[in-house]
């Protein structure tokens, strides 16, 4: 696994080398724009429109919009500017609840492993967050942006980071149009927490699948073959009443429930008879 990022987590006194990998990576199916007509990719050029010609890579400066059609460029040279520790160091600022943090605010999740002479530094951070039951909150420079991050134990023995998003970056969800005033009958809360506890069970992410994805390869592989594509008939849309459908969510659960009670047990059983 190729390192992202070199730097150092600051604890205290103590300094952490670390070496910073992506931990996710999508599996997004990517497409081309094509000219219909002949197949051809189309292609896209960098253009001035007030000079009306292409732009090479070497003339294109970055520049930030402080008015509206007016900008500062912003130089590789006025980055570097800024100091080293801090483009370069994972800064821990407090130790808190990981329960205390609301999942909305968490972004992209990176490994951090130790540099060869920071594996004991590592450790023993690793270690203390472990046995303190907390995680640490960080400041951290990536890509010319400072965010806030998590640093948490993760498997048996390493550290992960997720950076996070400021406050002023999440949106007030008070905008959304929901009704306190709803009311709501016993059974029907009593119904919908016997259907909740009914589907609940162990997280275990490998049993989930991106369906879709698996559908639309399924449809590239066909196009490439030259198969008929077949559309399933779209689902009809019933309105139905509120208890019937949890008293149908119900019992489908229930019945789910016992069938995989009854397909364990067979295993077992033949299991014995082995």
């Amino acid at each position: 696994m190729r390192a992202l990022w070199r730097g150092s987590i600051s604890f205290g006194l103590v300094n952490v080398p670390i070496k910073m990998y992506a931990a996710t990576e999508k599996k997004n199916i990517s497409f081309r724009q094509l000219h219909r007509e002949c197949g051809t990719p189309i292609k896209y050029e960098k253009v001035c429109p007030t000079c009306g010609r292409k732009v090479e890579e070497d003339e294109i400066a970055r520049g930030y919009e402080y008015e509206k059609g007016k900008f500062v460029i912003i130089e590789d040279k006025d980055l570097e500017s800024i100091p080293d520790e801090t483009t370069r160091t994972i800064d821990i600022v407090d130790f808190v609840d990981l329960r205390d943090i609301d999942p909305i605010y968490f972004d992209h999740s990176y490994f951090l492993g130790p540099e060869e002479t920071g594996q004991k530094a590592y450790i023993l951070l690793r270690k203390a967050m472990e046995e303190a039951g907390k995680i640490a909150v960080a400041k951290v420079v990536i890509r010319a942006k400072q965010s806030l991050a998590c640093l948490r134990p993760y498997g048996e023995n390493y550290i992960i980071m997720e950076t996070m998003y400021y406050p002023e970056e999440v949106r007030d969800v008070g905008g959304i149009p929901v009704s306190p005033d709803v009311k709501l009958h016993e059974n029907e809360v009593k119904m919908a927490v016997q259907l909740v506890s009914s589907l609940s069970t162990e997280f275990k992410p490998e049993k989930y699948t991106d369906d879709y994805r698996k559908a639309l390869l399924d449809i590239i592989r066909a196009k490439v073959e030259g198969e008929e594509i077949r559309i399933p008939a779209p689902r009809e849309e019933k309105v139905v009443d509120l208890m019937e459908a949890l008293k149908a969510s119900l019992a489908l659960a229930e019945k789910e429930k016992q069938e995989k009670k009854e397909v364990k047990g067979k295993r077992g059983r033949k299991k014995k008879a082995v």
